[in-house]
């Protein structure tokens, strides 16, 4: 019989794929549809950097050609020219930054260029899914480091037991985070995770994919501005959040040429890099920051403040997040039992709003659901009323989002 390899079919199904198709069946059935469960922007991708590729495709010939698999020479001194501006970080554009078809399938090909069966990599859990499935679809082992409120959704690092610690090739960090909204307060942490991964010989996949979405005057480092940084690991960005850009596919990797040359080299013979206008629209973005940015930024922190208000009045335990477009909220008390799935899966059928259940994030994620602020302004009070009504909330008041459009 021809069989997948075990580390693919012993993936169970992507819960977020189950939600997806529970969300077409009730539009397909008439349900109107409040679709919060991915972090996919609503908002448009800047005109100019439409216009950007528009003309690029249009007016210069050489677009159709294979670009270089690490990126085009402007796009990664544009780059390199960002984070000096953002960060103060210098990188050389010649040999410290690679371009991605989006950091999902960078953070994948890192995976499948640095483990080998029976490798273990440290995952924080809950985490972005492709931290996890990353290195099972390299053979490798994922030792889970449960993060929660009580460890301030830190991995704690001296609990990892030094055998463990021994056989460890990765350790994945991500703040802002992603599902939680976590965010660092300072740079102490990184240091700690610096010096663990220094003492054991671990690469440190940073995972800055938020850094532009920041609200209430905070501002996300970079890993490179910490010191030790460029010993020991790589960051890695997107324009999918940033430039709602989620569709275009780009993003990079950046760090030192010995940790970074073989990302490079092995996306050299898996693909060409993203394609050619691609990349020069990504340079417009680049070029663009921080205006469009922080106009978009202006959109989340409105939507983030008003549903965390609204879902605190109908009970809901949450904090208000610095960061990212998410708000990371338990389930009602009188939902708990039925777990973050089925809750999501109850909540769909019943009232059209399809939220991420917290277990797709893994283990640690049990008990919570993830809430994406990716709609129309408006139907956030839509969201709100129809809770309201499903939780059989009394004595409230739900009142629409200051300035928000019509439905």
């Amino acid at each position: 019989m021809i069989q997948a390899p075990k580390n693919l079919a012993n993936l169970p199904p992507y819960i977020f794929g189950r939600i997806k198709t529970l969300a077409q069946e009730a539009a397909a059935s008439k349900l109107d549809v409040i679709d919060l469960s991915m972090g996919n922007p609503d908002l448009p991708t800047p005109q100019p950097i439409v216009d950007r590729l528009v003309d690029t495709i249009s007016n210069h010939s050489q677009t159709h050609r294979y670009p270089q698999a690490k990126g085009m020479p402007k796009f990664r001194k544009a780059v390199t020219d960002w984070m000096k501006k953002r960060f103060d970080v210098q990188l050389n554009p010649d040999n410290e930054v690679c371009s991605l078809i989006g950091s999902k399938e960078g953070i994948a090909h890192l995976c499948a260029s640095y483990l080998k069966a029976g490798d273990i990599a440290l995952v924080p859990s809950p985490c972005y899914p492709v931290h996890f499935y990353g290195v099972i679809l390299s053979q490798a082992k994922p030792y889970l480091l449960p993060i929660n409120e009580k460890n301030k959704y830190l991995p704690e690092l001296e609990k990892i037991p030094e055998k463990i610690a021994r056989k460890a090739k990765i350790l994945f960090l991500n703040y802002p985070n992603n599902p939680t909204a976590a965010t660092l307060d300072d740079m102490s942490y990184i240091k700690e995770a610096i010096r663990f991964c220094k003492k054991y010989g671990i690469l440190l996949c940073y995972d800055n994919a938020y850094s532009e979405i920041a609200f209430d005057g905070y501002q996300p480092f970079s890993f490179f501005e910490v010191p030790g940084a460029r010993d020991v690991g790589l960051e890695f960005h997107s324009f999918s959040k940033s430039y709602n850009m989620a569709g275009w596919r780009l993003g990079w990797a950046c760090g030192p040429e010995k940790l970074l040359g073989p990302l490079t080299k092995f996306k050299s013979y898996i693909d060409y890099g993203a394609p050619t206008f691609i990349q020069l629209s990504g340079v417009k973005a680049l070029e663009m920051w921080p205006g469009c940015v922080n106009e978009l930024v202006a959109v989340y922190q409105r939507r983030r403040d008003y549903l965390y208000e609204g879902l605190t009045q109908l009970g809901w335990s949450l904090q208000k997040p610095k960061a990212t477009m998410y708000l990371w909220a338990k389930i009602p008390p009188a939902f708990v039992k039925l777990g973050s799935l089925k809750f999501c899966e109850k909540l769909i059928k019943e009232t059209g709003i399809a939220l991420s259940p917290g277990v797709g994030f893994g283990e640690a994620g049990e008990g919570f659901v993830r809430i994406s602020l990716v709609t129309r302004d408006s139907r956030f009070y839509d969201m709100l009323v129809r809770l309201k009504k499903f939780q059989g909330v009394n004595g409230v008041t739900i009142r629409p989002m200051s300035g928000a459009k019509a439905s």
